[in-house]
């Protein structure tokens, strides 16, 4: 059984924001730009290739690549209240699948720190 799918960022302004008040993080196989939302608002999803990257089917496979690891990792992670822009870079299509899972998982990390249990006081 499929997981629902995530939202996803509508419309330029989106992306825009995310671009210019988020939280940006690169990495060999793509960059990251979060924006904190609304707690409790679902994740929204933004990817995105340009022309850069490659030719069509390149391009198209880099975001496919990027939109399974994202499905992946942020509904096992069950995250809220933010908006998340995926940018491919030239090796996307390329960089072996397990990298990017752990590069990515390393973004979560930092963007969204576990909560830990407060230290008991002596």
């Amino acid at each position: 059984m499929r997981a629902a799918p995530l939202h996803s960022l509508p419309q330029r302004a989106d992306f825009l924001r995310a671009a210019s008040h988020g939280r940006k993080m690169a990495r060999a196989g793509f960059v990251v730009q979060i924006l904190r939302t609304t707690p409790g608002a679902p994740i929204r999803l933004g990817l995105t290739a340009s022309r850069k990257v490659g030719n069509a089917v390149i391009r198209n496979r880099a975001r496919r690549r990027l939109r399974a690891l994202a499905c992946e990792e942020l509904l096992a992670r069950k995250l809220s209240g933010a908006d998340i822009v995926l940018i491919a870079r030239k090796g996307t299509a390329e960089i072996d699948f397990a990298t990017l899972r752990a590069d990515f998982r390393a973004v979560l990390d930092t963007a969204f720190p576990p909560l830990t249990a407060p230290a008991a006081a002596p």
